[in-house]
């Protein structure tokens, strides 16, 4: 094969992935990343939870079922292979009355469909021998649903590309994506510039988390789905309250929310997280409470389908906002399902902000979005179980990637 080269736009956990597997299967490819950041998984992928998710409530036959069972091996051996904390701690889902009881049912048969493997429904009995400081009626227990050290996984898939040939250039924010036509309105190779200048590709990734939207609109790609930014606040649990979690604690979705609400997660290091909630942010990448960006809140509110959205979730901005504004009824969220954490046992912790894609009528894209032409190719968007599925994800967009390029 004559060789290639190639640029992915982003350094995360995506990025990354897909970088390292475009070294796999084109072993004579020259491939560059490019991020905007000095240190790679700055973003979504180090402030996140954490958990690699086992597959529970996706729709069977979607992008996001399929790629996150195949993720989640994918990951677990890599992360062994390369010394990186992964721990299978465990998950229920947990019922606090019969309506919420019917819908985990839903969930249960759900994650059958998606061969969840050991998973079952357990009664109230069996959540205190699992969890003993947890309370709900029933739960749906998943004893794979594992932790792992993302950042980590970043670091050691940034050294395989080095390892491979490849080259990670950090500090260097993609400006614009220009694809160069050739005959027959084909695209022959793509100028990829920063403030260093310009370069050329023979095949361009981008897979640019929180700024997904406007790289792709710069190649020509659509506007929509857009990026609509939603911060989640955590809290850390008091060493001493630790121990009362042992792995990880959720409530049942409610399909009337976009979001799950507060729940206890424990991290690949110990500690015991409680959130998050979900709150528009006043930047994309605004992870401390006074942080703002002009631009992204204008581009937020000004954007009509957010007011859909929000005029269609009221309810849920409503608790979310109490959240936010309140220490105490946040606490109170996390107390439905381990009574007796105080306001004394819990300090504030890290904030993450979410990608959320939504479409010009308001609606949030729920699968994994990607698009693009013959040269370029574009993850538009890969929220959770983003991070658990990003080798599968890395797989299925390579051989997206050079099919439509007519390099594979």
């Amino acid at each position: 094969m004559t060789k290639i080269r190639a640029a992915v736009v982003g350094g995360g956990i995506v990025g990354l992935a897909v970088a390292r597997q475009l070294l796999i299967e084109v072993p004579n490819a020259e491939v560059v990343v490019f991020e905007k950041e000095d240190l790679v998984a700055s973003h979504q992928t180090g402030h996140n939870s954490g958990v690699v998710h086992a597959g529970l409530y996706y729709e069977p036959g979607s992008l996001k079922a399929r790629l996150c069972r195949r993720g989640v091996g994918l990951l677990a051996k890599y992360a062994a292979d390369k010394g990186v904390p992964y721990e299978e701690c465990g998950k229920i889902v947990v019922a606090q009355n019969m309506a919420e009881l019917d819908r985990l049912h839903t969930i249960h048969a759900r994650a059958q469909a998606n061969g969840v493997p050991d998973i079952r429904m357990i009664d109230a009995k069996e959540i205190a021998e699992i969890e003993p400081h947890a309370r709900g009626v029933a739960a749906l227990h998943s004893p794979h649903t594992a932790i792992v050290d993302y950042v980590g996984i970043g670091k050691a898939l940034a050294a395989d590309i080095v390892t491979a040939g490849g080259t990670v250039l950090l500090g260097h924010e993609v400006t614009s994506i220009t694809p160069e036509t050739a005959l027959a309105g084909r695209t022959r190779q793509v100028a990829v510039t920063t403030r260093a200048g310009t370069e050329r590709f023979d095949l361009v990734i981008t897979c640019a988390g929180l700024q997904s939207d406007r790289v792709a609109t710069t190649a020509g790609d659509t506007t929509f789905p857009k990026i609509v930014p939603f911060f989640g606040d955590y809290f850390l649990l008091s060493p001493e309250k630790a121990s009362w979690v042992n792995g990880l604690i959720y409530p049942v979705p409610d399909p009337k929310y976009p979001f799950l609400g507060v729940h206890l997660t424990k991290r690949f290091d110990g500690a015991i997280m409680l959130g998050p909630n979900a709150f528009l942010s006043l930047g994309r990448e605004a992870y401390r409470p006074r942080d703002y960006s002009f631009r992204d809140i204008a581009d937020a509110i000004g954007f009509g389908g957010f007011w859909r959205f929000a005029s269609q979730n009221l309810p849920a901005a409503a608790r979310e906002s109490r959240t936010v504004l309140s220490t105490r009824s946040f606490v109170n969220e996390a107390c439905k399902y381990v009574p007796g954490i105080t306001m004394a046992d819990v300090h504030r912790g890290p904030r993450g902000i979410r990608a959320q894609a939504m479409n010009s009528d308001g609606s949030l894209e729920d699968d994994f979005v990607i698009s693009g032409n013959d040269r370029v190719v574009h993850v538009r968007n890969a929220p959770s179980p983003g991070a658990t599925s990003s080798l599968a994800i890395a797989e299925h967009v390579v051989q997206e990637a050079l099919d439509r390029a007519g390099l594979s």
